[in-house]
């Protein structure tokens, strides 16, 4: 499945295209590799996202094509969340 599409529809960004332009502006990386919004996923991968002052490392658990509200956070099981200070993005 494609980076983008699991985004969506595991509902870790509300919107497809939103996703993309996060991917395609490197701030997601699959199993220590920057990603593009178009890379395929399977399950056990471990994704590292930067949303502006928060980073989260979810792992891929499920794919599916699509997914009612309460069945979406099975897809992905999460491995940590921060917040990240705004000095450290300027590194």
């Amino acid at each position: 499945m494609r980076l983008d599409k699991f985004l969506k529809v595991s509902r870790i960004i509300k919107r497809r295209s939103v996703a993309k332009e996060v991917a395609d502006k490197g701030r997601i990386q699959i199993n220590g590799k920057l990603a593009k919004s178009s890379s395929t996923l399977k399950v056990g991968d471990v994704l590292c996202i930067q949303f502006g002052n928060k980073r989260l490392e979810v792992k891929v658990t499920e794919l599916k094509d699509s997914t009612k509200k309460e069945d979406a956070t099975q897809m992905y099981e999460i491995l940590s969340e921060e917040k990240i200070r705004l000095e450290d993005l300027k590194e």
